[in-house]
């Protein structure tokens, strides 16, 4: 998965692909809540991408990471994919509006340059103008549809705030300490990891699904294009590119997922967020500018 192919593509190519892939598991996930308890459906998704990843791992008989780099993937795994899913799925749950959720979750790019800069990596004043930018297209294109009424307790937002610390300290950890581990046997053992630690929650709400046809299509692509496709092109992406260029992408998410609402769910596109998308899309036009030489 890291070589052949997608080692010729070029990065901006990988950079939107990664974006469109990313940003349907929104939607599809909106169709399959209605089928399915959110941590049952976390479960199913991650157990089932976990078994494809292994066995992508063993026909090309990939080396599993062993000792210091086995615990540093499960550490990630932790992060990346449990502590993020989990974070905003018991988010969702208990009464949070999404679209705040997809607007504190696509700050993560300034909250992983925080976190590079206590490591090391520096930001350049160029940077700090995209996540400007891209922050305030994030919130040009949800703003109005965010509301923060009363509802959710305190635990809520402390699964959303855990949810961005996961999703924003995983990238750093996955930069830094993954980089050696191959993808297939390391994702593998992410999933797995992921899925042991979300299974105790899916149990609590009953393990709630039904036998539909539409649970098992929704369920199909976001294992498949979202967890294999989604998750490869990003770590792809890290392995190329510095952390906060790459981070810098996820303030494409909330706007582009506006619009494959508006193209799947029906949902009304605004003008509001179609300025959004463009002042989003300067934003990462210069927060993922090489360094100058």
């Amino acid at each position: 998965m890291t070589t052949g192919h997608s080692a010729r593509l070029p990065t901006g190519a990988l950079g939107t692909a990664f974006v469109v892939l990313w940003c349907t598991g929104y939607p599809v996930a909106r169709i399959a809540l209605d089928h399915c308890g959110p941590f049952t459906l976390l479960v199913l998704r991650f157990g089932f991408a976990s078994l494809i990843y292994a066995a992508l791992a063993r026909y090309a008989q990939a080396p599993w990471p062993r000792g210091r780099q086995a615990l540093h993937t499960v550490l990630i795994g932790l992060l990346q994919i449990a502590l993020q899913f989990g974070g905003a799925y018991l988010a969702a749950a208990l009464g949070v509006n999404v679209g705040l959720i997809a607007l504190v979750i696509s700050t993560m790019p300034i909250v992983t340059a925080l976190f590079g800069l206590a490591s090391g990596e520096p930001v350049l004043p160029l940077q700090w103008l995209g996540f400007v930018f891209g922050l305030g297209g994030v919130a040009l294109a949800l703003g109005a549809s965010i509301h923060l009424g009363g509802g959710p307790g305190l635990g809520a937002y402390l699964a959303l705030a855990a949810s961005l610390i996961g999703i924003s300290l995983g990238t750093v950890y996955q930069k830094r300490c993954g980089a050696q581990v191959d993808l297939r046997s390391g994702l593998a053992l992410q999933h797995v990891v992921a899925t042991a630690a979300l299974l105790p929650f899916a149990l609590y709400e009953g393990l709630r699904l039904d036998s539909s046809v539409t649970l098992f299509v929704s369920l199909g692509w976001l294992v498949v294009i979202n967890s294999l496709g989604g998750f490869g092109l990003f770590y792809v992406l890290l392995r190329r590119g510095a952390v906060n260029q790459v981070a810098t992408l996820f303030f494409l998410m909330p706007p582009v997922t506006a619009v494959l609402d508006y193209l799947a769910l029906g949902d009304v596109l605004t003008r509001w967020q179609v300025s959004g998308i463009g002042l989003a899309a300067l934003g990462v036009y210069l927060g993922t500018r090489p360094p100058p030489r």
